[in-house]
């Protein structure tokens, strides 16, 4: 148990068990419910200067528990010097004084001398430590009231009244005892809406109903154990994982684990019985997600495999609350029922959607609002099939095959499948368009253009696959940034974060090159241009609906107003103009946003944020595949001594350089004058000079031939002459040319580094 260590005592410290019964909790809160418990109390008790040994919060589907050990029985003694007014200051400060400190005149304070300031009133506050005891009975109504469940009710009578408790189910009693082991807890006196704390609970609603005296925690696990309950939601999960799988093993069968439904099945049971069902073996026709997901969805069950095959069996595992006298027969037999019922709904929805075929479906996306300044589902998919087009060469597609998976790429959404399970989108369009035979590669980017996911899903390789999932991603986040709904702190509705980290694990994973800016002002133009075009369209509708009706001349000017500035070739031109403007001005904000998300996706691999900065600070870096590979290379390089030490060098220069421009109202960017190097005499100078010509010549070669590690081996060369420079050469001579020009060496420096990346953003 994690906790504040504080020194061991003797006797024992006390221990704090606390449990709230109540009516079911739903499984998806308990876990959540357990830990605010434990902080919201330990964080409380620790506020008031308790600390503690440890603590652990539990929760069934009945009740929240928390276990706090080694609490002090008392708190602390308190000794406070509270200092007051000066002597003889105005009655109404020391009244104040007096009523700040508890004192009742001026005979309970002393004075004190400041040598500087004179004397002043001098309070000693002595507080005796507080009962343990009272504390808890003091800070635990108020964190039950104010519990922070998602959602909560009132019940009964006293739930008209202001103030009623609110809970996530009805509460039904409360068991709160705190006492060292050796002797008979005490409870902690409290109520809270009439509900006493006291030693009573419950065990299993239907195999020990019957009310349970409790004193400490050992006690209570250990009562609540012959009661039928486990306590402990992981040891419930332990349970039902082993005895499933026993279970198959038995009959020659493998379990196929799901950690999200095993979570929620221990959510759903006090005392874990696990039982074996079967359906009929026709039923395994439907593609096996969709048996899957009927049966976890429907009735919370596993479902097997035949073992050493992904085939499944025709029988599914159910996780029981009971002890049933017929050993659980009629408990799976109702399960079976069930089951029976709902796959064969599924084989319904399999066979309607496989007579349909996925084109018949297509114009049922026109009826799909995808959002409402964006349009329908389907003029979504005409977006994202001609960039997918566009994006084929990039990528190695086959043009023709990007765009025909675009085209069907949503067209499941609207089966009968994917409506009743939405977590199936993809995986069924996959296999229907294999079934109406499509190219495996269309069929494959059906499936996998939603992917990647998350940080650890799969990316996909396959060219099709590649290029539909980048036009889907890059039209929602273009798209979204054309209406101007873009993440917020900690608000990203439209997981628009999630869209550029899957667009970056696409290029950088896959080795792709692709000019982002580009790509962004292409697709935003078409869809700021899509959107525009719309809201023209919906005018001319509405102007003939109005001039139908006969009212309202000043609307229906309005709209021809906007009608007749756009379709004029004076309009249409200017509105050509204005969107190429505004397409390029988003485009570099949404670089700006994936700056951001690459420097989240580089520092999860280890990469350092200032490295990226470094590289995002030269013009035009909107190949991530490059600046990927420019920030391995500058990482590894600062990872020398000749990089480290060089990196110093820069950035004294550039610090020099920054003061100096300033200084001068002028930049020093002409190229050093030779001649005036060679009338210096020093020759520290003259090898930086030349250093500084060989490698910036040597540096931009490597670069342009995508050598970033060449680019930072020909940089190295100038540690040397750098240090040495810096070493013997005064750079703010009092000649102003000599000055000057060696200011603009310094700036041949810096535009040497700058080859690879912007030095001065560099930390360090």
């Amino acid at each position: 148990m994690g906790g504040l260590p504080i020194p061991k005592s003797s006797p024992p410290m006390p221990d704090l068990l606390l449990e709230l019964l109540s009516e079911e909790i739903p499984a998806r809160m308990q876990r959540r419910a357990a830990e605010d418990l434990k902080k919201l109390v330990t964080d409380a008790l620790v506020e008031r200067g308790f600390l503690y040994e440890g603590a652990k919060a539990f929760a069934t589907p009945r009740r929240l528990a928390l276990h706090v050990a080694g609490l002090p029985p008392r708190g602390e003694a308190v000794r406070e010097e509270r200092r007051g007014p000066k002597v003889g200051a105005p009655e109404a400060a020391v009244q104040g004084f007096l009523r700040g400190a508890g004192l009742t005149s001026l005979d309970q304070a002393t004075t004190i001398t400041d040598p500087k300031k004179g004397e002043f009133y001098l309070a000693v506050i002595e507080r005796a430590g507080r009962e343990t005891l009272d504390v808890l009975a003091e800070i635990l109504p108020a964190i039950i009231k104010s519990f922070p469940w998602p959602k909560s009710m009132r019940w009964g009578a006293a739930s008209a009244q202001p103030g009623a408790l609110r809970w996530v189910r009805p509460l039904q009693s409360i068991v709160a005892t705190f006492g060292p082991e050796t002797e008979t807890p005490e409870v902690v006196p409290f109520s809270v809406d009439g509900i006493v704390a006291g030693t009573t609970t419950r065990g299993h609603r239907f195999l020990a109903p019957g009310p349970i005296e409790v004193r400490r925690f050992d006690d209570y696990v250990q009562a609540l154990e012959r009661a039928k309950v486990v306590l402990d939601a992981d040891r419930r999960k332990d349970i039902i994982l082993h005895d499933a799988r026993d279970l198959a093993f038995a009959r020659g069968l493998d379990l196929v684990e799901d950690e999200g439904l095993l979570d929620e099945v221990a959510g759903l049971v006090e005392w874990p019985v696990v039982l074996m069902g079967s359906f009929d073996e026709a039923f395994l026709d439907i593609p096996a997600e969709a048996i899957r997901a009927t049966i976890r969805a429907n009735q919370k069950c596993f479902v097997l495999r035949k073992s050493g095959s992904e085939a499944l069996a025709p029988a599914f595992v159910l996780v029981s609350n009971l002890v049933a006298s017929d050993g659980g027969a009629a408990i799976t037999a109702g399960n079976e029922r069930v089951v029976r019922a709902r796959l064969s709904d599924a084989k319904f929805f399999w066979e309607t959607d496989k007579a349909a075929g996925l084109e018949s479906r297509l114009p049922k996306l026109d009826q799909i609002v995808f959002h409402e300044k964006l349009g329908t589902q389907g003029e979504r998919v005409a977006r994202i099939a001609a960039l997918a087009r566009e994006l084929a060469p990039l990528v190695g597609a086959d043009p023709d095959l990007a765009e025909r998976a675009a085209r069907l790429a949503k067209a499941d959404l609207v089966t009968e499948m994917v409506g009743e399970f939405p977590e199936l989108q993809g995986l069924m369009g996959r296999k229907y368009a294999a079934l109406q035979g499509e190219p495996e590669s269309v069929a494959a980017a059906i499936e996998e253009h939603y992917k990647p996911v998350g940080p650890s899903d799969r990316v996909p390789t396959d060219p099709v696959s590649i290029a539909v999932a980048l036009a889907d991603k890059l039209d929602t986040l273009v798209g979204f940034w054309a209406i101007d709904e873009k993440p917020t702190g900690s608000k990203d509705p439209y997981a628009l974060r999630r869209a550029a980290l899957g667009v970056i694990r696409l290029v950088t994973e896959n080795d792709i090159r692709a000019q982002l800016l580009r790509l962004f002002a292409l697709s935003f133009a078409r869809s700021y241009a899509g959107i525009q075009l719309n809201q023209i369209s919906e005018a001319s509708d509405r102007v003939q609906e109005l001039q139908k009706s006969q009212i309202d001349p000043i609307e229906i000017q309005r709209l021809l107003d906007v009608i007749s500035k756009e379709v004029t070739p004076e309009g249409a031109k200017r509105f050509a103009d204005s969107t190429g403007q505004l397409a390029w001005e988003v485009a570099n904000a949404l670089l700006a946003f994936f700056a951001d998300r690459l420097k989240v996706y580089l520092r999860d691999q280890g990469a350092r944020h200032d490295l990226i900065d470094a590289v995002f600070a030269l013009p035009g870096q909107d190949d991530l595949l490059m600046v990927v590979r420019r920030v391995e290379a500058l990482g590894q390089f600062l990872g020398t001594d000749d990089g480290k030490n060089l990196l110093v060098g820069v950035k004294r220069a550039s610090n020099i350089l920054r003061i100096e421009e300033k200084k001068d109202g002028r930049a020093y960017e002409a190229e050093p004058d030779a001649a005036l190097i060679a009338a210096s005499g020093q020759p520290e100078e003259q090898a930086l000079a030349e250093a500084l010509t060989g490698a910036r010549a040597d540096a931009s070669a490597a670069v342009a031939a995508e050598d970033f590690s060449g680019a930072m081996r020909a940089l190295s060369r100038l540690r040397a002459p750098v240090d040495a420079f810096f070493e013997k050469v005064t750079v703010n001579a009092d000649d102003p040319a000599v000055r000057g020009n060696r200011l603009a060496l310094l700036n041949a420096l810096r535009a040497a580094t700058r080859e690879v990346a912007d030095f001065s953003r560099i930390e360090g």
